[in-house]
């Protein structure tokens, strides 16, 4: 055969010897690349550990080389099983993509991180028990509807379970115990229909557990938590039921409830309480009235000491500055239905001129941050009982006249005007003592009919308010058809001014403080959301609610104000307003969740949510930034200019990724706030953030704070 011939026969050889390979790469490999690609990055989330035998951190045929734990079915991953390995790390981003995984088994390992929050999407068996994972429950549990046994027992989660369990129609078995988790039981609880084991003993459960009346439960552990009220009397029928170290109601039960001492006494035999006879228990009931009776007949040759020097502790409480804003507002009974006395200097009224006592033993707290809540609720209620007779509380509520409200802000002068939004103005007050204060103006249509109480009530409520990142209210006014807000004022005003308005003279914020300005206010969601009792909505989150004080912290304010807002048909601001929300009654926690997202990506960008000289394509912030969030070279064009490239690139990665969640159309894949705040604190434990420049106002470097 000539040179030329083997020319021309060249190409069509290799092309059939490519082919050739191909093919027995292709019959030699077994697993689906999506699987392949899911399971290398668990891997390396996983610190690539050595008892993963065969696993890879890229490429390799889980399938075709018997993977530790990995159980297939055709070219599918079917079942992972790596319980008590030792393993460590975090379980990665990519489980979503394990489309075919039924059996998911990661127990008795020491995996932390947050739970991710896609997950085998059609698991059926999932047992992430006996870990350190933190955070909270994923909402992605909602849409697992062929899950049957769902482990998360024995971890650190925190935060409210919200309501996710009305597809989950073929749970049979669902094990919270031993963690942190609060709030009320979901009322989505009542959709199991088949559930049959639900374990939620060993945390911080509160309220009733009237949903589970119409579980046909055979398992139920309710143990050591906060709930109260009666429990029904369909569940004294379970035949293995645990129900102390709670806050039960003693006394006679109400027609369809039972007390938990009945079902201790008189249930099934479960190793605990039950299984002891009605003599044992009697001698056993007897005893503890005697301690008791011993007990009382000591304290009440103290009591007067006792209380007295309840009040001095908590004096002292409200001389440190924590507790300076735990304070109720007091209400007087004049004529003219003003709700408070004309005094001319400010003074705080006494809780023997002006408090209410009844009111206040009958509303429900806000919650007070956990750190000192126990303390204060100690106090209020060994100390509420007997307030009729002690009338020196040192309970005090700042009650403003409006002749000096008017002194203070130069009649309501457009010069001291901070801000004007669709329920009334804000104005900037200034004191002859020198103090400076910020006054809310609500406009008086929402008064129309006298209105009074409401307003009382609404001022009730927000004083109860506290946390660091929540803009304290100080005092009120209502006075002559006037219902004013007093709020502490902070001179470095929002966060909308420092990234919108800011002069060519002013210094950015850096990179660090952002961060830290996302963290804080989603503190201040999460506070909102799921601490509170009950719970808030905020309904008008945006940078320019956001103040900033001299350590350029974040301060949310308008809290409280949701009623104003449903009444005045407020939806929020273009670019802010979520795409379900077509009327502000529409407006829910996920609504709120991205309005946040809209500020971090205004954090990230430098961009206003809506800015009508940009591009037509670029006006809306999120639907411009959204596509670009997961792209690393597009991510460095969006970020803010005057940031100067002073920023960690792994960190506004991850930023990003939050705010991709916050942000999603679809309100129900975005994350709980608990979630929020969880993925923020690993971003900053995370990153090596950058440490160049100072930021103005004395603010201090994020590494200098506990996250």
């Amino acid at each position: 055969m000539d040179f030329p011939d083997l020319q021309k026969m060249f190409p069509n050889f290799v092309g059939i010897w490519c082919l050739f390979l191909g093919i027995i790469s292709f019959v030699h490999s077994k697993t689906d690349s999506s699987d392949v690609s899911a399971l290398n990055v668990m891997y390396t989330s996983l610190n690539s550990p050595d008892k993963l035998t065969n696993w890879k951190s890229s490429g390799g045929d889980p399938c075709g080389q018997d993977w530790t734990g990995i159980t297939c079915s055709d070219a599918s991953v079917v079942e992972i099983r790596v319980s008590g390995l030792g393993l460590t790390g975090s379980l990665g981003y990519q489980l979503s993509s394990l489309s075919s995984v039924t059996y998911f088994d990661v127990s008795q390992n020491n995996i932390k991180g947050d739970i991710p929050y896609q997950l085998p999407p059609n698991v059926i068996h999932l047992d992430l028990s006996s870990n350190g994972f933190t955070g909270g429950i994923p909402y992605s549990i909602s849409q697992m509807t062929d899950v049957t046994y769902l482990n998360f027992a024995h971890n650190q989660l925190s935060g409210q379970v919200t309501d996710m369990f009305s597809q989950l129609r073929k749970l049979d078995s669902l094990d919270f115990s031993y963690n942190m988790l609060t709030g009320n039981l979901p009322q989505t609880f009542g959709s199991l229909s088949s559930l049959s084991t639900l374990y939620l003993e060993n945390n911080q459960f509160t309220g009733p557990v009237d949903v589970l009346a119409k579980l046909k439960l055979d398992d139920l552990n309710l143990a050591n938590n906060h709930f109260n009220g009666w429990i029904p009397t369909e569940l004294t029928k379970v035949k293995k039921i645990e129900v102390e170290g709670n806050s039960w109601s003693s006394g006679p039960a109400p027609p369809g409830m039972t007390s938990s001492d009945k079902i201790s006494s008189d249930g099934p035999s479960n190793g605990g309480v039950g299984s002891f006879s009605g003599a044992v228990i009697a001698v056993i009931i007897l005893g503890i009235l005697l301690g008791l009776a011993i007990v009382v007949a000591l304290l009440a040759r103290k009591r007067s000491s006792f209380t007295s020097n309840l009040l001095d502790e908590h004096e002292s409480f409200g001389r440190h500055k924590q507790f300076n804003s735990f304070k109720a507002p007091g209400f007087s009974n004049d004529s003219h239905g003003d709700m408070c006395i004309d005094f001319k200097d400010g003074k705080s009224l006494e809780s023997s001129t002006s408090i209410d006592t009844g009111a206040l033993q009958s509303s429900r707290p806000i919650g007070l941050t956990p750190a000192y809540s126990s303390r204060i609720n100690s106090f209020r209620n060994t100390t509420l009982a007997n307030m009729n007779l002690q009338r020196s509380s040192s309970f005090r509520a700042t009650c403003y006249g409006l002749t000096d409200l008017q002194a203070a802000t130069g009649s309501f002068a457009t010069g001291r005007l901070l801000g004007e939004g669709t329920i009334g103005r804000v104005y900037r007050a200034k004191f002859a003592d020198g103090k400076v204060l910020a006054v809310k103006k609500i406009d008086s249509s929402f008064f129309q009919g006298g209105q009074a109480e409401k307003f009382s009530v609404m001022v009730s409520n927000i004083f109860k308010l506290h946390h660091p990142n929540i803009v304290p209210l100080v005092g009120y006014c209502s006075e002559q058809g006037h219902n004013m807000l007093v709020y502490e004022y902070f001179r470095n005003g929002s966060l909308h001014e420092f990234l919108h308005l800011s002069d060519e003279f002013s210094r950015p914020l850096t990179w660090n403080t952002r961060v830290r300005i996302a963290l804080g206010t989603a503190r201040a969601v999460e506070y909102l959301h799921e601490i509170c009792s009950p719970p808030l909505t905020h309904k008008n989150i945006k940078s320019s609610n956001i103040l900033l004080d001299v350590d350029l912290n974040p301060r949310l304010s308008e809290c409280g104000l949701v009623a104003f807002y449903q009444q005045a048909g407020q939806n929020l601001g273009a670019g802010y307003n979520p795409p379900e929300c077509t009327k502000p009654s529409d407006h829910t926690f996920k609504s709120d969740v991205y309005s946040f997202g809209v500020v971090m990506l205004e954090l990230l960008t430098g961009r206003m949510p809506f800015d009508s000289s940009k591009p037509r394509s670029e006006q809306h912030l999120v639907q411009w930034a959204t596509p670009q969030l997961h792209n690393i070279d597009a991510l460095e064009k969006m970020v803010d200019p005057a940031l100067r490239g002073l920023y960690p690139p792994k960190s506004i990665s991850r930023f990003a990724d939050i705010v991709a969640l916050c942000v999603q159309i679809e309100l129900e894949f975005r994350p709980p706030m608990s979630e929020v705040v969880q993925s923020l604190v690993r971003l900053v434990q995370r990153s090596s953030m950058n440490k160049r420049g100072d930021d103005i106002g004395g603010s201090r470097r994020m590494d200098e704070y506990d996250y």
